[in-house]
């Protein structure tokens, strides 16, 4: 298909919208020989065919870093676009094709903490080999940095506790999650009833975050009981901490649909005797999704993989 108008002197004119499919492959794979691969050309075919995308947007598009191939600023500024419009081009062409998830052939990241890929990964990908064996699943850790990862179409849905402010952004709350205590087998701090004031002060606390922070809503709510916590260290993800808990007597913590993953290694959960405000977790999305058959089908199966987990926790 090309786009041709008597005197169009426009960028587009006469651009193959192949091109397109074409650009949205190579911006998820950023590999010609992984888009040569998708799109059964080869590879002197999908080096030719980046060579007019680069002269039709003017951009390189992807360049050499060392072995691999990077995006450049504007290819991920127009990533999300490009992908919108192919999955409405898809849509419009070909309806009903893709509504069996057994004929789907689709490459989805979902951003999330750790815990999340550690937890919900066995579940998720076991159901995706036996139900839509053409769907692939990337699982991106959170960045340190707060970017607009649903809007730049660097992730297609993020699983969480989902903090975005934007307004397109469609988020649904599956349920509340609440932040528990865990220690190894035999830690002293299980011996008695647990008191705020034994909490703070009978062993030292390992915190968890992906931006090195060492206070949080556990310490705010310690000193509003006139109490402080020693926090000796803290690392960037639930499932690291948990093995460092594992060979010393640090206190840490998990949230309850991550308990599992906690007692896989022999650790211990309690309830944190403090007044600790609910988690609530869900999931979010760009719109341009909403109407995307393959989409659809892997909120629902995210969603009903989460009931189970939260069920059993």
């Amino acid at each position: 298909m090309r786009v041709t108008q008597s005197g169009d002197t426009s960028p587009l004119a006469g651009v193959d919208l192949n091109l397109l499919l074409a650009l949205d492959v190579l911006l998820e794979e950023q590999s010609v020989r992984g888009a040569a691969r998708r799109l059964h050309l080869s590879e002197p075919a999908m080096s030719r065919t980046l060579g007019r995308i680069r002269k039709a947007l003017g951009d390189p598009v992807l360049v050499r870093a060392g072995r691999q191939m990077v995006p450049t600023p504007h290819a991920l500024a127009v990533r999300a676009e490009v992908s919108a419009v192919v999955e409405r081009a898809r849509a419009l062409f070909a309806p009903g094709r893709d509504t069996d998830p057994r004929t789907m052939t689709r490459t989805f990241t979902i951003l999330g903490h750790d815990a999340t890929a550690a937890t919900l990964g066995a579940p998720l990908l076991t159901r995706t080999a036996r139900e839509a064996p053409g769907i692939r699943l990337r699982f991106l850790s959170e960045s340190p940095v707060d970017a607009p990862f649903l809007r730049q179409g660097t992730a297609d849905l993020e699983i969480g506790v989902v903090d975005t402010t934007a307004p397109e952004v469609r988020v649904e709350t599956l349920y509340e999650d609440r932040m528990l205590g865990v220690v190894r087998a035999g830690h002293p701090l299980l011996d008695d009833e647990l008191t705020p004031e034994r909490f703070a002060s009978e062993a030292g606390h390992l915190s968890v975050s992906r931006r090195g922070r060492l206070r949080g809503p556990i310490d705010d709510a310690l000193a509003a009981l006139g109490l402080t916590r020693q926090v000796v260290g803290s690392v960037g993800t639930y499932p690291a901490s948990l093995f460092v808990l594992r060979d010393t007597d640090l206190v840490g913590i998990v949230s309850r649909g991550s308990r599992p993953l906690a007692e896989t290694l022999g650790l211990v959960t309690f309830p944190i005797p403090l007044p600790l405000p609910p988690l609530e977790v869900g999931l979010a999305w760009h719109p341009r999704h909403d109407a995307d058959p393959a989409h659809a089908w892997l909120r629902a199966t995210v969603k009903e993989l989460m009931a189970e987990r939260i069920a059993v926790s």
